[in-house]
């Protein structure tokens, strides 16, 4: 049987791979992904064959990487952060669909809101939501709801893709939505190329949030009604020192 693994690389830097996933890599004949995230590992495994088509170009680049493991190479795909979040597994299990000559192994991978939320400190201590603000794939209206049943449920959110050149007012209009039920004066953390050159972070209000300018390299942050900057981080207690 053929062998194909879909890995989650992490954030960024190559030190926030897992050691599985670097196994995976190691392991593999040739590496299929998105041009950044190919551009980001060829240093660390440059004897690899690589595949990489650009953005938007999801459904190509599995269909790639399964023909090249029904041909008996052991293939990898790669996908930023977690390969289940917001990543490949679920198209490539899709695109598999019954085909038996090709294993699929998952390797997960440490997702953005989580290298981006220790950054801040620890804005996810309690129930959060992770939200994507692209609606490429998920009509606007759906995105909304979605904010807003987060916001009522005094959920911390983690936002995915906030802005990019053709989305420049998405964060502002999440926030208008978000403020429909959480407080203006709700602390927020933004961070910016986690785990890479230019890494920052800022700490703000979500009445503060709803001016910043977001572009596809940041992550978005927004509390519930008990974070709490202490030190300078951002802090959602569990309630430890509560009990």
């Amino acid at each position: 049987m053929s062998k194909l693994y879909v890995v989650g690389i992490g954030p960024g830097d190559w030190r926030e791979m897992t050691l599985r996933a670097d196994e995976a890599l190691r392991g593999c004949d040739c590496i299929v992904g998105y041009t950044l995230y190919v551009d980001l590992i060829r240093g660390r495994y440059p004897d690899k064959e690589y595949r990489a088509t650009a953005m938007r170009g999801e459904v190509e680049r599995c269909r790639v990487a399964l023909e090249l493991a029904r041909e008996g190479r052991t293939v990898a795909v790669v996908c930023g952060g977690d390969a289940g979040i917001y990543g490949m597994a679920g198209l490539i299990l899709e695109l598999r669909d019954g085909d038996e000559s090709v294993e699929v192994e998952v390797v997960p991978g440490l997702t953005a809101a989580i290298g981006g939320a220790a950054l801040l400190g620890a804005p996810l201590g309690h129930d959060f939501a992770v939200i994507s603000l692209s609606d490429l794939l998920t009509p606007w209206a759906d995105i909304e709801r979605r904010l807003e049943a987060a916001a009522a449920g005094d959920f911390c959110v983690a936002l995915y893709n906030p802005g990019s050149q053709k989305r420049r007012n998405h964060l502002r209009r999440a926030c208008d939505a978000l403020l429909r039920h959480k407080s203006g004066d709700t602390v927020c953390g933004v961070v910016r190329n986690v785990a890479r050159a230019g890494e920052e972070t800022w700490l703000m209000t979500l009445n503060e949030l709803r001016d910043y300018e977001a572009d596809m390299f940041t992550l978005v942050f927004v509390g519930n009604t008990r974070t709490r900057v202490v030190d300078g981080r951002m802090v959602t207690p569990r309630g430890y020192r509560d009990v």
